[in-house]
């Protein structure tokens, strides 16, 4: 399927540059650009490539001002990257979508599955589970007993959302993704651990997308719960009984221990450890491999470090941390030199 750069730039709210029928029927990273592609430009490290692309249109911010000439038609946009994400996803909506159940599907009796569902073959719904319309479980998806699963929802290969609990509606669960597994409860004895049961659910509301291997514990009692808008990477783990606020955003291997909220809009980037039991207000966001030991409560903070701490600060810590073998050097240096003048005064 063909769209001209008008049309593109119609659907989007942006202006054109250049040759308004251009057609293009692809997309292609800038640098890897080909005739009939359309790409985006919004770094200025890639500036150079606007010139050299054979990308037929390229998407480019409002203010771009180009110092040598464009082969390509251009079309301006207020974020490229927002324009780009919105034009992939109507890509994504014209493909044609599969709909039925499989005979190697299964679906208890006392389940209820939507319109235009798609069961993949060994995708498993318990009893008294619910589908949406629309949703689709790929291969081994499995949806537990009791557990309610929205409209317009993809469970990919070998995701498992336990008994019980809820998905909203357009969530997106990768491979392997697990909802409701055991929170880690134990409680120590003489003879070892006892396990604490875990009887709550997990609920993710709408829009929640999880990455591939990602988990989200079920609670002790009552609900852990993933707000609407939130994305949560590959590889992450959400202790029992954590809130986590609307579109906030989990980058991989970031870790929640239990009982911890968080609030909206914000954003931990890859290895943010946090601690159990505390709470962060909203806009926060956590440089890589962060460590949160206690509460943040003022909102619209940026951090980084263990415990994370203003950005500059930790910066000024990260230099002098380098030198630290050298200080420890003229240290031992010092006390030895000490140690000389006190045995000479003494003599």
């Amino acid at each position: 399927m063909e769209f001209t750069a008008s049309q593109i730039a119609q659907y989007i709210g942006g202006t054109v540059d250049g040759n308004a029928e251009a057609c293009v029927h692809t997309f292609a990273k800038i640098e890897e650009g080909v005739a009939g592609a359309l790409s985006f430009f919004y770094d200025p490290k890639f500036e150079p490539y606007v010139y050299q692309t054979l990308s037929t249109v390229i998407l480019v911010p409002s203010t771009f001002q180009p110092t040598q000439p464009v082969k390509a038609t251009l079309v301006r946009v207020a974020d490229p990257r927002l324009a780009i994400g919105q034009l992939l996803n109507l890509y994504e909506s014209m493909k044609p979508r599969r709909t039925g159940i499989d005979s190697l599907a299964y679906v208890a009796p006392t389940a209820r599955v939507g319109k235009d569902v798609y069961l993949a073959p060994f995708a498993y719904v318990g009893d008294n589970a619910e589908i949406g319309d629309g949703t689709q479980l790929l291969p081994h998806a499995t949806v537990g007993d009791g557990a309610k699963v929205g409209k317009e929802c993809i469970l990919y290969a070998n995701t498992t959302v336990y008994h019980d609990c809820v998905i909203g509606d357009r969530c997106i669960l990768h491979a392997g993704s697990v909802v409701g597994a055991d929170g880690f409860g134990f409680a120590p004895s003489a003879d070892g651990y006892e396990k604490i049961p875990q009887i709550g659910i997990a609920v993710l509301e709408d829009d929640v997308e999880l990455g591939a291997n990602a988990c989200v514990d079920r609670a002790t009692m009552g609900a852990t719960i993933i707000r609407h808008g939130a994305k949560i990477d590959n590889l992450v783990q959400v202790g029992h009984n954590v809130e986590l606020g609307a579109n906030t955003v989990l980058c991989a291997q970031v870790g929640i221990a239990g009982s911890t909220k968080i609030g909206e809009w914000c954003t931990f980037t890859g290895q943010v450890g946090v601690a159990g039991h505390i709470s962060i207000a909203d806009r926060t966001t956590l440089g890589a491999q962060s460590g949160v030991p206690g509460n943040i409560r003022k909102p619209g903070q940026t951090l980084i470090g263990y415990p994370a701490i203003e950005p500059k600060q930790f910066a000024r810590s990260a230099a002098v941390y380098k030198t630290l073998p050298d200080m420890a050097a003229q240290l031992r240096q010092l006390q030895k030199e000490v140690e000389d003048l006190k045995s000479k005064i003494k003599d």
